[in-house]
C-alpha cells in the first residue's frame, strides 16, 4: 500500500524507507533524499549524514525540479521485499524514484557492491535534479572529484566510491550535480559503487541492466520472506518487522545490530543521543527468540554460532561484554562529534557507546533464553557450547547479588535492579532445564539453590505492597516497565494476584502513578529515576507498549477483558509506525518518532506480541 502524503521540507525520522544489503543500509526520505548511509558496514563512518546535519553530513538527492509547483510524494515498499518505491506527482507528471541494494538468490554473488537509484516517468514529462554530495568520515574528512566518462569518482583517505550513470554531471569540487528531463516511459539510472576506476563507461546502466538487478533483489527479498511460518491476522505487519530485521542482520557472520543509525534522539532537541550500531547480547538474543518464533532457524543458527564463538574467546571467569563491534571486537569508545548540530538540533552527536562496559546482568538471562528455544526449536547445541554457558552460568550465581546499571543503561551509578535480578533467575533456571533435557554435567544443587534464593529475594525486596508493584530496584520506589516480562519469562504465572496488580497500576496514566499514556508505555518516569542523564521528556516506549500487549494477553485466561484491551492496544500501537510500517525506539509526546530507527527490539517485540495475541484470539473472529 502506498504511503501517505509527506510535504514537511526536512523530512523527519518517520519520513524514511530503509535499504540494505545486509551488512549496511540507507535511509531514504519521501522527498528522494539519501541522508543516511555508512559504508561498507553498519558501523562504518558515514557518507551521507544529513540526517544529522543538513549542512554538513551529505547526501544524495534526486528529485524533480519544478518551479512554483506543489509536488506530492508518496512512497512505499514494493511488496514483500526491501526495495523502496518513492513516487513523485506534480502537474507535469508522475516520476517514480525506485531504491536498492542488489541481492541475488546467492545474496552478493561476487558482485560489486553499491547502490541503485533508478528514475522513471511513467506519466507526462519531468525535469529532475541529481545531487550527490558525500561527507566522508562523519564529515570530517575532505574528498576529491574525479570526472570520468560515464560518471565521477569520490575520493577520501579511507574511501573511494564512484558514481556511474549516463547523465551528463558537472562538479565544483565536492558535490556532483546533473540536471536531465524524462519524458513518458524514459528512465535514468544511477550506480554508487565502492572502488575508484580509470574509467566507467562499460559498466553504464541501462534500463535493462537494472531491470534485471532490480528483479532478483526483489526475488532475493521474495524468497526469503516466504519461509515466514506465521498466518495469523496480521501477516503482512509482520513480515514487514521480518524483513526489517533481516536487514539489520550482518551477513557474513549472523550478528544483528541494535539499529543502524546513531544519535537520533530520544528527546526533541535533547542530549539522549546514543550509537546503536553494534550487537547487544541482549537485543540479538530477544531477536533470536522472534526469529524461531516465525521460522527463520537459518538466521537463528547464525547468530547462535557467532554468539558461540564469542563466548568461546572469554577468558575463564570473566564476564560477558554486554555489546561487540560486528566483527566481535570491543566496541570503540564514546565520543562526541561537535562539528555536527545533530538531528533537529539535538547535540551532542555521539559515536561508539560508554556503555560498553558497564555491568548489566540481565543480559545472561536473555542470552540464556535465547539458547534454551534454540536447542529447543533450532538445533541442539554441542557439548563445547555447554562447557562455556556453564562457565557463565556458575559466573552468574557468584555475581548474582552485585548492583548494576541493568537494560535502560543508567549512567547514575549501579543499583539492586529487580529486572537485572529476574533475569539472573531466568539465567539459573534455563540453565537447569537444558541440563535436564540434555543430561548436560552441571553443579545442579548451587544452581537450583541459586535460583531459589534470587526467586525469595525478589519477592521480598522487589514487591511494594504500598504501590501494588513490582518497584524498579531495591533503592528506590519507582516503577519499570521491564518488570512486565516477568509473565513472558515464566517468572511469575501472568494470573498471579501480584501481576495482576501490577498490570492495573502500569495501565494508569503517570498523574495517576502509572506509565501509560492513551495505552502506550513509558519505560519509567524520567522524573523519578535518576538515569544520570540530564532529565527531559522522553516518549513512550515502543518495546513496552508491546510488551504490555503481552503480559494483558497472557493474563486473560482469567480476565477475557484484558484480551479486548490487548488487542486494542497493538492494534493502535500499529498506527504508530511509519508509513512503510518502520518504527524507531520511541513514540514522542507529538506522534513522532524517537530515537534510532529502525530499531531491532521494537520489530522482534512486536512480533512476539501478535504471534501470541492471535494465538490467544484463535478463531474468535
Amino acid at each position: 500500500m502506498e504511503g501517505q502524503q509527506k510535504t514537511s521540507r526536512a523530512p523527519a525520522i518517520e519520513d524514511h524507507g530503509v535499504i540494505g544489503d545486509l551488512r549496511t543500509v540507507a535511509l531514504v526520505a519521501t522527498d528522494g533524499t539519501m541522508d543516511w548511509l555508512c559504508f561498507p558496514h553498519f558501523d562504518s563512518p558515514s557518507v551521507f549524514a544529513a540526517l544529522l546535519d543538513p549542512e554538513k553530513g551529505g547526501h544524495f538527492r534526486i528529485a524533480p525540479k519544478v518551479d512554483g509547483e506543489r509536488v506530492v510524494h508518496k512512497q512505499f515498499y514494493w511488496p514483500d521485499s526491501n526495495v523502496l518505491v518513492t513516487r513523485f506527482y506534480s502537474p507535469d507528471g508522475v516520476g517514480e524514484l525506485v531504491d536498492f541494494m542488489p541481492m541475488g538468490r546467492g545474496g552478493h554473488a561476487g558482485r560489486v557492491r553499491e547502490v541503485v537509484r533508478r528514475i522513471r516517468v511513467v506519466r507526462g514529462e519531468l525535469a529532475f535534479r541529481m545531487e550527490c554530495m558525500p561527507a566522508f568520515n562523519y564529515g570530517r574528512d575532505e574528498h576529491q572529484v574525479r570526472m570520468l566518462h560515464g560518471g565521477a569518482s569520490f575520493l577520501s583517505e579511507r574511501l573511494k566510491l564512484t558514481l556511474v550513470t549516463s547523465v551528463p554531471l558537472e562538479t565544483d569540487g565536492r558535490c556532483v550535480t546533473g540536471r536531465f528531463t524524462l519524458r513518458e516511459g524514459q528512465s535514468a539510472v544511477f550506480g554508487l559503487r565502492e572502488g575508484a576506476p580509470d574509467s566507467c563507461h562499460d559498466t553504464v546502466m541501462g534500463h535493462e541492466a537494472s531491470e534485471a538487478l532490480f528483479r532478483s533483489t526483489v526475488d532475493y527479498w521474495r524468497h526469503w520472506v516466504a519461509g515466514c511460518s506465521y498466518t495469523g491476522r496480521w501477516r503482512e505487519v509482520v513480515q514487514r518487522s521480518a524483513l526489517a530485521l533481516k536487514l539489520m542482520t550482518f551477513e557474513p557472520s549472523g550478528a544483528i545490530v541494535a539499529a543502524p543509525t546513531c544519535s537520533l534522539p530520544e528527546e526533541p532537541g535533547g542530549v539522549r543521543n546514543w550509537d546503536y550500531r553494534y550487537v547487544w547480547i541482549r537485543d540479538a538474543a530477544f531477536t533470536v527468540y522472534a526469529l524461531l518464533r516465525i521460522g527463520f532457524k537459518k538466521e537463528a543458527g547464525a547468530f547462535m554460532r557467532w554468539l558461540e564463538a564469542r563466548i568461546a574467546e572469554l577468558p575463564e571467569g570473566a564476564p560477558l561484554p554486554l555489546m561487540y563491534a560486528l566483527d566481535g571486537g570491543e566496541v570503540p569508545k564514546e565520543q562526541e562529534l561537535w562539528h555536527l548540530s545533530g538531528y533537529g538540533g539535538a547535540r551532542p552527536v555521539r559515536i561508539g557507546n560508554g556503555a560498553s562496559h558497564q555491568l548489566q546482568l540481565d543480559i545472561y538471562g536473555e542470552l540464556m533464553d535465547s539458547v534454551y528455544l534454540y536447542n529447543k526449536h533450532g538445533a541442539p547445541i554441542s557439548y563445547d557450547f555447554w562447557r562455556h554457558l556453564r562457565q557463565l552460568v556458575d559466573w552468574v550465581c557468584d555475581h548474582w547479588q552485585e548492583q548494576d546499571e541493568s537494560i535502560w543503561e543508567v549512567r547514575a551509578g549501579k543499583q539492586n535492579f529487580v529486572y537485572s535480578k529476574m533475569m539472573c533467575w531466568v539465567a539459573v533456571d534455563r540453565a537447569i532445564r537444558l541440563a535436564d533435557k540434555r543430561s548436560f554435567p552441571a553443579d545442579r544443587v548451587r544452581w537450583l539453590r541459586t535460583r531459589d534464593t534470587i526467586f525469595e529475594e525478589i519477592m521480598q525486596k522487589g514487591w511494594s505492597g504500598k504501590r501494588g508493584a513490582f518497584i524498579q530496584s531495591y533503592e528506590t520506589m519507582a516503577l519499570d516497565a521491564a518488570n512486565l516480562l516477568m509473565p513472558l519469562v515464566f517468572f511469575l504465572s501472568p494470573v498471579d494476584p501480584r501481576m495482576l496488580s501490577m498490570l492495573d497500576i502500569l495501565r494508569q496514566p503517570p498523574v495517576r502513578g502509572g506509565l501509560t499514556s492513551d495505552g502506550l508505555v513509558f519505560r519509567y518516569d524520567a522524573e523519578a529515576t535518576e538515569d544520570g542523564v540530564s532529565r527531559g521528556r522522553e516518549g513512550t516506549f515502543n518495546l513496552c507498549t508491546f510488551w504490555l500487549v503481552e503480559a494483558m494477553t497472557r493474563a486473560s485466561v482469567t480476565r477475557p477483558d484484558l484480551l479486548d484491551e490487548a488487542r486494542l492496544t497493538f492494534e493502535r500501537m500499529l498506527g504508530y509506525a511509519n508509513h512503510v510500517g518502520l518504527y524507531a525506539e520511541q513514540t514522542g509526546p507529538s506522534g513522532e518518532a524517537l530515537g534510532n530507527f529502525p530499531q531491532a527490539l521494537t520489530h522482534l517485540s512486536l512480533i512476539s506480541a501478535a504471534y501470541n495475541l492471535d494465538r490467544a484470539l484463535g478463531h474468535r473472529d
